[in-house]
């Protein structure tokens, strides 16, 4: 029996894998199979914490809802620690603070167990058996493609005591901590071991301790050679004098980790690692499963554009450089986050902790990935200072707009849609000014009549699909007439030619919900305005000016 072919093998049905093949499944024509070791499903997750960006991610690929509606809030983080004033040890709360601070993101922190995440993500990409479970990988070679053959990566497999093989353009081995992909092309975990056991439980407790219900950090202890009974007694004298009486333990796990990362992210770019294949850490944080995810939301969208010819193979370049620094990044606020924990109950620290920890969160929230410069992020040939509240390689923040056509009010992030659309976000500024008018018209003339002018390769090299403009203006939408919107805001589009209305919006006072006062959170003065090229991450690749300037270098690039 032959190979059997696909454009993508994603070896690892984690969150890493299943991020990509979300993103995969809305690129038409392309063919990709997920192979997984387990027998089945995931029934019971070894992770829950959904990062506030996890939760943004998932309202781009229109999962939000469910996530929301399913999901525990964690609204408030409790501090507790030992009072050494007493002469007995007595666990006392020393303060509390919001989780999320406000404004940094419209989404909240979220717990939901890892194995319904995953249902909803193989519900969304609506493939039938695009898994393909109980077959382990134990073999993965690259040789060199030729226009006979492109599939240059192959895969050998063992599926109920039968050896299968696969063959494909690209490999993403998302398969764990012990990479079976990862150790079949030689590459090494770099970085430091420990001893230190880590004891983690998902339990159903009978407890009179008053912060249950919240994200709760009391003090800790270390471990070694633990059972779920040793588990189960640490955690009765952790939180004394509160009674914590473990009656139903859904799962539970004991396990020694290293801060690594892999010595490389890839082979040839023809084979990525994803998610704890290339980064492992310990658990303080809760990063795991939100950064793996995050892995194959980087590179689902790359491979898909590249396998439909709408971008040069250097796009997958960008994957190793982003997410790699990105774990490099991790690893080191691991260390950080660590040792904050273990020197909270030195004297005088308790307070110090809790300004740290505060400090911390907007890690913590996912929304610190910044991008460097390459050929889908322009940081050199931007201008950096007329949209100071954002920063180019960054994920777009959110703020409230309303939307013209229905008047509406939305978080511009769900302008910003995950469905590989490149965007030109035109801040056209206040409508109440004659300058503001003519410098949108004549960058709408620019747009409409320049046949380039809407190619993502006229502002980065790095795609050659094209751009979706949307406009968000400064003021009163009473005050402006519908139809003066320039119209490449507003095209013909469907087999109806029906005019798109839904990507003009307002900064403005919306009915019932106030004023976002976008223009403000994103540092554009309405007086200027600015142009941002968005890739279709909602990562910022490019901001430029909207003045005569800047027409004048679009023109020149033109």
């Amino acid at each position: 029996m032959g190979s059997r072919k696909y454009d993508v093998l994603i070896i690892g049905s984690g969150s890493a894998g299943l991020a990509a093949a979300v993103w995969l499944a809305r690129y038409p024509n392309v063919s990709f199979k997920i192979l997984e070791k387990r027998a089945g499903p995931l029934e019971m997750g070894q992770a829950d914490g959904v990062q506030c960006r996890m939760v943004e991610i998932c309202e781009s690929f229109g999962l939000a809802e469910t996530l929301l509606k399913e999901g525990y809030w964690v609204n408030e983080v409790a501090f507790w620690a030992e009072n050494t004033a007493t002469n007995t040890t007595r666990l006392e709360r020393t303060g509390t603070a919001a989780d999320t601070p406000n404004g940094l993101s419209h989404q909240p922190h979220l717990i939901l167990n890892q194995a319904r995440i995953n249902q909803l993500l193989i519900e969304d990409i609506g493939i039938e058996d695009v898994i393909d479970y109980g077959v382990d990988v134990h073999q993965v070679s690259v040789s060199k493609p030729t226009s006979e053959d492109p599939y240059c990566v192959k895969a050998i497999a063992r599926r109920a005591g039968k050896e299968e093989t696969y063959a494909a353009k690209y490999v993403i081995g998302s398969d764990g901590a012990h990479s079976s992909v990862r150790k079949s092309l030689g590459l090494t975990m770099v970085g430091d071991s420990s001893d230190v056991v880590w004891g983690v439980m998902d339990v159903i407790p009978d407890t009179d301790f008053p912060d249950i219900r919240k994200k709760a950090l009391p003090r800790g202890t270390v471990a070694k050679d633990v059972a779920l009974s040793d588990l189960q007694d640490l955690v009765r004298d952790i939180f004394a004098p509160f009674r914590m009486e473990v009656k139903h333990t859904v799962w539970w796990s004991a396990y020694k980790i290293g801060q690594r990362v892999a010595s490389s992210f890839h082979q040839d770019c023809r084979v990525f690692l994803a998610g704890d294949a290339c980064h492992t850490h310990s658990p303080k944080a809760g990063q795991g499963m939100n950064v793996s995810f995050q892995d194959g939301y980087n590179i689902g969208w790359k491979l898909g554009e590249v396998l439909l010819g709408l971008a040069p193979p250097v796009l997958l370049e960008t994957y190793v450089l982003e997410r790699q620094k990105t774990a490099e990044d991790l690893i080191e606020f691991d260390r950080y986050f660590s040792s904050l924990f273990s020197k909270r109950d030195e004297a005088g620290s308790k307070q110090e902790f809790k300004k740290q920890f505060i400090e911390s969160s907007r890690y913590t929230a996912g929304i610190t990935a910044k991008y460097a410069e390459s050929c889908i992020t322009d940081i050199a040939g931007s201008d950096l200072g007329i949209a100071k509240g954002l920063e180019i390689g960054a994920r777009f923040p959110s703020a409230q707009v309303v939307r013209f056509c229905d008047a509406k009010p939305l978080q511009f992030q769900q302008a910003l849609e995950a469905n590989g659309k490149w965007r030109l976000v035109v801040f056209g500024g206040t409508n109440r000014t004659y300058d503001m008018q003519v410098r949108l018209q004549k960058l709408s003339q620019y747009l409409s009549s320049t046949p380039t002018a809407l190619n993502v390769s006229t502002y980065v090299p790095g795609s050659r699909t094209t751009l979706q403009p949307v406009l968000v203006i400064s003021g009163a939408r009473s005050e402006v007439d519908p139809s003066k919107i320039p119209s490449v805001f507003t095209p013909f589009s469907g087999s109806w030619g029906i005019r798109e209305l839904h990507q003009v919006y307002f900064d403005d006072e919306s009915y019932n919900h106030g004023h976002g006062h976008a223009y403000q959170k994103f540092g554009v003065d309405p007086e200027r305005g600015a142009i941002i090229v968005v890739r279709p991450d909602q990562h910022i690749s490019r901001i430029l000016p909207l003045d005569l300037d800047g027409l004048q270098a679009l023109k020149s690039a033109l």
